[in-house]
């Protein structure tokens, strides 16, 4: 909470009430990364009433941002982007130069999300060169959004370095909301190794496992200790997959119950978690419900669908299905996850290649 009490303290100190109010907004974005949605729509509205009938470009520009963080942590859908890319015209056009950074950090975020690996390189790249070495926001994030790109192309060596520079951001900024996200990135990505190594037969560590599955769990823990509510509904999921993938099925199946249901923005990562769920099912004798569970997989497939997922998926419905004793589904799933694994794989290496872009000096 270190961020959030500087930002009162610098609201209660600000001699003008216009730069008192930029930082109420800039709390509730903070607000907004926690999880804690009502407190900061109640800031935004307070700010955004204020302004109606003498509109500001600043005030307008940090608005947007927050607008577009409450959506993106509420509801991981689209409206964010369009929201943030507001922020970005916004800044643009009124030279609001460390917004302007900070909003294209977060479309680096938002487009790393979708696998617009093209356009989350243009714009990290842009936060990059436009922030300051102190606008610690801007730059942990950056950075943040780079480590997860090449952590996602399986090379965590790669993404070491950036993921340091994150975090020396975040904690100069005293931004726990930030170190939550690196700490879940961090194990989430690891599981989405170990879920390739797992799955595909590609080869790696298996000591992945118990990597992320600590991460997960040390993630968990941060997030209790300061208060972070964003993640909660992700976090038993991840380790509940965690846990499948490590041979555990009804450890994780009792975590799945819980908590999948009620887990929100997870609708791209359905049809993954569904077919995780349905061969732990079968691996306890819950045939019946693993059936259900495969066939509601199948049907949350969609063009939202990221190729590792549907890899995932399709590996996972081919398990099941051959246990069901339906080989003819069992094979087709089988020949899909081979073709959408082999598209990750080469997808990876062009993440790679494309991050090679930013040059041998590494992160920024």
């Amino acid at each position: 909470m270190r961020l959030l009490a500087r930002l009162d303290a610098a609201i209660a100190a600000a001699a003008d009430p216009f730069d008192a109010d930029c930082l109420r907004v800039e709390r509730a974005c903070y607000l907004a990364r926690q999880g804690h949605f009502e407190p900061a729509a109640t800031e935004i509205d307070a700010v955004r009433s204020k302004y109606d009938a003498r509109p500001s470009p600043s005030i307008s520009a940090w608005l947007s941002l927050a607008d577009g963080l409450m959506s993106h942590f509420s509801e991981v859908g689209g409206a964010a982007r369009d929201k943030m890319r507001r922020a970005h015209a916004l800044s643009a056009a009124g030279r609001l130069m460390p917004l302007h950074a900070l909003s294209s950090a977060w479309l680096s975020h938002m487009d790393y999300n979708r696998h617009d690996f093209e356009s989350m390189l243009r714009h990290m790249s842009q936060a990059l060169q436009l922030a300051h070495a102190d606008h610690h926001a801007a730059r942990s994030r950056a950075n943040l959004v780079a480590a997860k790109a090449l952590h996602l192309a399986g090379r965590l060596d790669l993404a070491q370095p950036w993921y340091a520079r994150a975090r020396v951001h975040a904690n100069a900024e005293g931004d726990d909301a930030t170190i939550s996200a690196i700490m879940f990135n961090m194990a989430s990505l690891r599981t989405t190794n170990l879920r390739q190594i797992t799955l595909s037969a590609a080869g790696g560590s298996a000591a992945e496992g118990e990597h992320a599955l600590m991460g997960t769990d040390s993630s968990i823990h941060f997030d209790q200790m300061v208060g972070a509510a964003s993640l909660a509904s992700l976090l038993p999921n991840l380790r509940a997959q965690v846990l499948a993938l490590q041979g555990e099925p009804a450890q994780a199946l009792v975590l799945y119950e819980v908590h999948l249901s009620a887990a929100r923005g997870i609708s791209r990562i359905r049809s993954c978690m569904l077919s995780d769920q349905a061969w732990c099912r079968m691996q306890v004798g819950q045939l019946e419900a693993a059936r259900a569970d495969a066939l509601e997989a199948e049907a949350a497939l969609g063009d939202d669908t990221h190729i590792d997922d549907s890899a995932a998926t399709h590996s996972r419905l081919a398990q099941v299905f051959t246990a069901l004793g339906d080989a003819p589904t069992a094979q087709r799933h089988d020949i899909l996850a081979a073709q959408a694994w082999q598209d990750f794989r080469a997808l990876q290496t062009r993440i790679v290649v494309m991050m090679g872009r930013l040059g041998p000096s590494g992160p920024l």
